[in-house]
């Protein structure tokens, strides 16, 4: 019986390289975009603060439209108004999360730190023959079509970004088809930790590829000659570009490492087990907070949620007070203590144990007997049977 596909949006993020008039345009955009929302920021929070009213989009879209009509900020028309439109859209959202009480309050976007982007959609794009143009933009971007995108998809949305290392992003959304994949019967027991990235409840450990520890010596060297650079001149841009590449390449192999290791994990088992961590916690050991950091346990976490939930595997998380470590998987007995260092243990019933390796067994069985215990219920895909908690 062939599994039901379904239709879920999905983006496609390639590198691109603008002419010199395409990346003039994208600039003021963004610097227009980061105005737009801060402004209309501070207006929502002297509002809320002096007068304890709401601003509503409506409003601010209103204000968007005198901002332009004044000679001080009558630049704001020479760009898309679209991506302007769009910022204040974003805002709406970050305060309704915060009216939630599922957000902090919104911060104000900062020219040096915050991510350089603006989104455009299906009324400020144009989408011909594989090529895409922007509005106020006369030729298409130069895309590096590095996959190809579904056939038939048509973008919804495109969102156009710039990193802190000069490097050129499109983001283009579309509505895909996905097939779950055929139903296997293995189940598996993740264990996390520093040394190996993964240990899995059949005994396999995948080391920590550790890539921001290979790059610690080029990059403290960049930062170095960073320092040394008079600020505001070229030599100190020339040098914070410098780092900000090491920093991408850190981010991009540890990204497509995960990518892999999580897609295999999807494809070979029906249901994943792994532990509920509260990394917010855990990064505040100073010994260890870097290379947890390094090892990045919530992006996998994450993938495996969004991969198990579109090929129709089950994702379970176990309580974060489970005491994985300590429990002897053979015949259950508990420990009182089990300092870091204990790699190996023995039990009282004589079974000898791999520290990481019994953890994932124990994830794995108490993952199962929860699913078991709910007895219809009805454990879905990237839901906790015990609760949620915080990864990094």
């Amino acid at each position: 019986m062939c599994a039901v596909a379904r239709i879920v949006k999905r983006a496609y993020k390639y590198r691109f390289y603008p002419t010199g008039e395409q990346a003039e345009e994208l600039l003021r955009t963004f610097g227009c975009v980061r105005l737009v929302y801060n402004k209309a920021l501070e207006e929502r929070t002297r509002a809320y603060t002096m007068q304890g009213r709401r601003v509503s989009y409506a409003e601010t879209s209103a204000m968007l439209t005198a901002w332009k009509r004044t000679q001080e900020l009558a630049f704001l028309g020479e760009v898309s108004s679209v991506p302007l439109q769009q910022a204040l859209r974003h805002l709406q959202a970050a305060f309704v999360h915060f009216f939630a009480k599922r957000a902090e309050y919104p911060t104000f976007k900062s020219r040096k730190k915050s991510r350089a982007s603006a989104e455009y959609t299906r009324s400020a794009f144009r989408w011909r023959n594989g090529r895409l143009y922007l509005a106020k933009m006369d030729g298409p971007l130069n895309i590096v079509w590095s996959r190809p995108l579904p056939e038939g998809a048509e973008p919804s949305t495109v969102t156009v970004s710039r990193d802190n290392a000069g490097r050129w992003f499109v983001s283009i959304l579309v509505e895909e088809k996905i097939r779950p994949l055929p139903p296997v019967e293995p189940a598996v027991g993740v264990d996390a930790g520093v040394t190996a990235l993964v240990t899995l409840s059949t005994g396999e450990k995948i080391v920590n590829p550790q890539y921001e520890r290979r790059e610690r010596r080029r990059l403290a060297k960049a930062q170095r000659a960073l320092s040394r650079k008079a600020p505001g001149s070229k030599n100190r841009e020339k040098a914070r570009r410098r780092v900000a590449r090491i920093h991408a390449r850190i981010a991009d192999r540890r990204r497509d490492f995960l990518h892999k290791l999580s897609t295999r994990l999807v494809r070979e088992n029906q249901t994943v087990v792994i532990e509920d961590l509260t990394v917010r916690t855990m990064v505040r050991n100073r010994s260890l907070a870097r290379s947890i950091s390094d090892a990045a346990w919530r992006g996998l976490r994450s993938m495996l949620e969004y991969k198990c939930d579109w090929y129709g595997r089950n994702l379970l998380v176990v309580d974060r007070w489970f005491p994985s470590s300590k429990l002897c998987s053979a015949c259950g007995a508990l420990r009182d203590t089990m300092p870091l260092n204990v790699r190996r243990w023995e039990c009282a019933c004589g079974a000898v144990h791999d520290r990481d390796v019994n953890a994932a067994r124990n994830i794995l069985a108490a993952g199962l007997a929860e699913r078991r215990n709910a007895c219809g219920a009805g454990v879905r895909p990237q839901e906790s049977p015990l609760g949620r908690g915080d990864w990094l």
